[in-house]
């Protein structure tokens, strides 16, 4: 690879680690080109970008972003990497869960994931992110939350309106 080439590498990672809050690095080491294939297109599917790049360019990449908010990524950079852009910080998660009940392995392993600002290091934090609750999901429970007591109160209130107008009318027909 000549300089430029790894200039062009970098500066494409860097625009991918800006335009993402969430990203995923996985080993893809012992996966055959084909199950590379597969997971590439597992990836696609779900609106995931999967790029895989050498680590040194990787760390140059978040290093000349911002070198400590990426520091906890840095130790995960060995061996192969692929790198697992996503909007929702689960996916990855998922599909790399996915992929491993289809091929009853063990790979791609999980090396780090960085999830807004957080870094999960190693494969043991796999499922703990296939159940991160995505922005969405958290606004959809906030206002079912908010939701309930309001109509909990409308409810107590009405009632309470009802009987006070019953007991009126009962006082008024005497």
């Amino acid at each position: 690879m000549t300089k430029d080439q790894k200039n062009e590498v970098i500066e494409l990672l860097k625009g991918k680690f800006s335009q993402y809050n969430n990203f995923y690095v996985a080993d893809t080491e012992s996966l055959s080109v084909e199950q590379v294939g597969k997971l590439r297109r597992a990836c696609f599917s779900k609106q995931v970008e999967m790029k895989v790049a050498k680590n040194t360019l990787i760390k140059k990449a978040l290093e000349s972003l911002d070198s400590e908010k990426y520091a906890g990524v840095y130790d995960s950079l060995h061996k192969v990497t692929a790198l697992m852009f996503s909007e929702n910080p689960k996916e990855p998660a998922l599909i790399i869960s996915s992929f491993r009940k289809e091929s009853n392995g063990e790979k791609p392993v999980l090396k780090a994931a960085f999830i807004n600002g957080d870094v999960y290091m190693g494969d043991n934090n796999l499922k703990a992110l296939t159940q991160i609750k995505t922005k969405n999901e958290l606004i959809g429970e906030v206002i079912g939350l908010l939701q309930s007591p309001a109509k909990r109160v409308l409810a107590a209130l009405l009632h309470h309106h009802e009987q006070k107008a019953g007991g009126a009318e009962a006082a008024v027909a005497e």
